[in-house]
């Protein structure tokens, strides 16, 4: 016998969980929609130089690589920004420009699993490339922030200039990126572990706590602020780094209002060098990416799903074999109006094991037609929730339920 389970740092989704999936799924497309961004579908493997050397030395370990049965060396998605830098190489003259796509897909990475963090997860970018401008930087802002509020989340979004921190080096970054988690003390220590004396760790951690915001950055708040939305929502940090070696700009991770020092609940920034490595010119980019699994915590924490994500309005159950038809016909008729329908399929089953089975699924309403409501062309409608019942004339069911 097979054990049933699943591997290590992956997950199934029963109905319940997947609603809620679907439910910030939805929502975050409806306002990716409403600023004119437009669907992008990827592969799920690329060959393994698009991804190789893209996401830093440690990125490069935690990547699903392997040779196909051709022989080619291939990776799975790591993450849907560089697959977005070949697409925007490959079909450059075929795409709008500027190109603003959103893309929600699975990614893969071989991280060491706990709390929060899968080897497969969803990722929700938004990304504009091909232009260089204030007005882009701060339209990613106000879309990130108008998502997180159609979700209920009160946020805080950090900002940061990379190029404030060009000078450090890419293993000193690394550290300073875990300030938010390791504290001060923790750090220093780590930053004597890149080749640094404490009072060279001390001087560039204070370096780095020093800086203002850049001229760039102060550009980008004010077109943010002239898009009707405040200031209040942003904090500068300095010391915010963003692991990735890819970004050249503002950089960006959002976090409950209430703890602004909680884990981020997604991130992003401009990269306007990482698509000349596939088309051999430099072509502008800025985007973010929604952490979802953490956005369905924070939710769920806060309550702000709503208590009935069920998608089945009504159950239409069969009272004999003889009356089986009478459900079909209904349910057809239900349907027809847009009315979300599951018939009951077994003519055999006892009537009270179909209301429970609609309980069990928390579907609101059940329609019984038995003999009578057959003769008098009616339908008793059953309200699971308020345990109340009615009997109905199909048009007034279609009505009620509409």
């Amino acid at each position: 016998m097979i054990k049933a389970q699943t591997l290590k740092g992956f997950r199934d989704f029963l109905p319940a969980e997947s609603r809620k999936r679907q439910y910030v799924i939805n929502k975050l497309r409806g306002v990716f929609e409403s600023f004119g961004f437009e669907p992008l579908e990827t592969p799920a493997l690329e060959y393994e130089e698009v991804l190789l050397g893209k996401y830093g030395e440690e990125g490069d370990k935690l990547m699903y690589r392997f040779t196909d049965n051709g022989g080619r060396k291939v990776a799975l998605r790591y993450d849907q920004t560089v697959p977005l830098a070949r697409v925007v190489a490959q079909y450059g003259q075929q795409l709008p420009n500027p190109f603003k796509r959103y893309q929600i897909q699975p990614v893969w990475r071989a991280e060491n699993t706990q709390k929060g963090r899968f080897r497969e997860f969803l990722q929700c970018d938004i990304d504009t490339v091909g232009l260089f401008s204030s007005y882009a930087d701060a339209e990613i802002l106000a879309l990130v922030y108008e998502a997180y509020k159609r979700l209920g989340l009160d946020i805080k979004i950090k900002i940061n200039d990379r190029a404030l921190l060009s000078e450090i080096s890419t293993k000193a970054l690394g550290v300073l990126d875990k300030l938010n988690k390791i504290g001060e003390e923790t750090v220093l220590i780590e930053l004597q572990k890149t080749g640094l004396s404490l009072e060279e760790a001390k001087n560039l951690l204070n370096q780095a706590k020093s800086f203002k915001a850049s001229l760039e950055l102060q550009k980008i708040m004010a077109a943010y602020q002239e898009m009707g939305y405040s200031e209040n929502s942003l904090k500068f940090e300095s010391t915010l780094v963003r692991g990735l070696n890819y970004y050249t700009g503002i950089i960006l991770e959002v976090v409950l209002q209430s703890d602004i020092n909680s884990l981020s609940l997604g991130g992003g920034g401009r990269y306007d060098k990482l698509i000349g490595t596939f088309s051999g010119q430099q072509v502008p980019a800025v985007g973010f990416a929604f952490g979802f699994d953490r956005i369905i915590e924070a939710m769920d924490q806060l309550d702000l799903f709503p208590k009935d994500l069920t998608t089945t309005k009504v159950l239409v159950t069969v009272f004999s074999m003889e009356l089986g038809e009478e459900s079909i016909k209904v349910s057809s008729r239900l349907r027809s109006n847009n009315i979300n329908t599951e018939l009951w399929l077994n003519t055999e089953t006892k009537l009270e094991k179909q209301l429970k089975y609609a309980d069990q699924k928390q579907i609101p309403y059940a329609v019984i037609i038995g003999p009578e409501e057959k003769e008098s062309s009616k339908v008793v409608l059953k309200d699971l929730k308020n345990r109340t019942q009615e009997t109905l004339l199909l048009d007034e069911l279609i009505q009620k339920l509409t």
